[in-house]
């Protein structure tokens, strides 16, 4: 299901920092973008509740929306697909930090890559960033899509080699 020239190439990827803005975070999408919904710490139901409002919004914006977690889950709760390790069917997103997890991603039948962090950045203070040029011979190991994570903004992003596309939470806040 590798479909890149529908993958969007701007992402939100959703976090509890965002708080009350997380709706107009979307809303603040261009046309196409896509999301993925993480909120992990909430409780099933009420991460269900936040998860349809963006779904609402996700669709005024003609955004694609992946729900992190298992592919089964993403299919029930009317996700366009699913964001995680591991296999799964529909489409599908996966998180990679290194090459062993490239690998295991192409394995697993993702469609398309989150390499991270290639900058400093706050949802992960403290790790060591990738920076430009290993991102760039990561991505350059893959057949995937790769989207760039990780204090990414637009004038990073147009920096950056070997990217298809870039991901952010504060840069939409």
């Amino acid at each position: 299901m590798h479909r890149r020239q529908s993958l969007p190439r701007l992402w939100l990827m959703t976090d509890e920092r965002l708080g009350e803005g997380l709706l107009a975070a979307v809303e603040r999408l261009p046309e196409g973008a896509g999301i993925v919904f993480r909120h992990h710490s909430l409780a099933d139901e009420e991460r269900r509740t936040l998860f349809d409002r963006i779904r609402a919004a996700a669709r005024r914006r003609r955004a694609l929306l992946l729900l992190a977690g298992p592919a089964w889950k993403a299919r029930a709760w009317g996700a366009d697909g699913s964001h995680g390790r591991g296999p799964g069917g529909g489409l599908r997103s996966a998180p990679a930090h290194n090459l062993r997890e490239i690998l295991a991603a192409e394995r697993a039948g993702a469609d398309l890559l989150f390499l991270s962090p290639v900058h400093q950045t706050n949802s992960h203070p403290g790790a060591t960033p990738l920076g430009p040029a290993r991102f760039t011979l990561l991505a350059r190991r893959t057949r995937l899509p790769v989207i760039a994570l990780g204090g990414m903004d637009g004038e990073r992003a147009r920096r950056l080699r070997g990217a298809y596309g870039w991901a952010g939470i504060d840069a939409w806040a």
